[in-house]
């Protein structure tokens, strides 16, 4: 995931990106097929992400946007206004008619989320809120569900991230990046 596109593509020329996976140097390595992303206005931006390849373990790595989520067709910023919804109790029949988009995949979205991959998304709301200014971990309120203990510490982060680096970005592109593109897929082991 990365924040910049533009920037991650001077820093991949310059070998200044490393492997997730073995730390090694990427380097360029073609273009992924063109994807189209449904926004939360409606709009369909039309994406083709940029492919890199490390030097060392020869894995190949796709370098997103941090507004956009690995193999789905929705941006963050849909998803999470499914999320926020779900957390206000509004059920995945009505979400799915708000948003315009099918009742199965809002479902599904839904249920990602349960069970141990909402505790994992907290944890990474409050790592990050606690690396980036831990006072702002005082101001979070308990919420009613796990859901909302997830998005609230989600946010917490992301409000600790202005705070900090005074860069304002938009908040659902912060998630994107806090969770490492895993907002919906299953939370690494370990």
């Amino acid at each position: 995931m990365v924040l910049d596109v533009d920037q991650a593509e001077v820093d991949l020329a310059a070998g200044l990106l490393t492997c997730p996976r073995c730390a090694g140097r990427l380097r360029p390595w073609s273009w992924a097929r063109v994807r189209r992303i449904r926004l939360l206005d409606g709009a369909v931006v039309a994406l083709r992400p940029r492919r890199a390849r490390c030097v060392a373990c020869r894995s190949t790595q796709l370098l997103l946007p941090a507004w956009c989520l690995p193999r789905r067709a929705d941006a963050v910023e849909v998803v999470g206004a499914a999320l926020v919804a779900k957390a206000a109790g509004r059920g995945h029949r009505r979400i799915a008619a708000d948003l315009g988009r099918p009742v199965s995949t809002v479902r599904q979205w839904l249920r990602a989320v349960r069970g141990r991959r909402g505790q994992w998304l907290y944890r990474q709301g409050v790592e990050h809120a606690a690396r980036l200014s831990a006072e702002v971990l005082a101001e979070i309120a308990a919420q009613q569900t796990e859901l909302g203990d997830a998005l609230t510490a989600l946010a917490a982060a992301v409000l600790a991230f202005h705070r900090r680096l005074r860069r304002c970005l938009p908040s659902w592109t912060l998630v994107g990046i806090f969770t490492r593109g895993r907002l919906l897929s299953p939370a690494p082991s370990g």
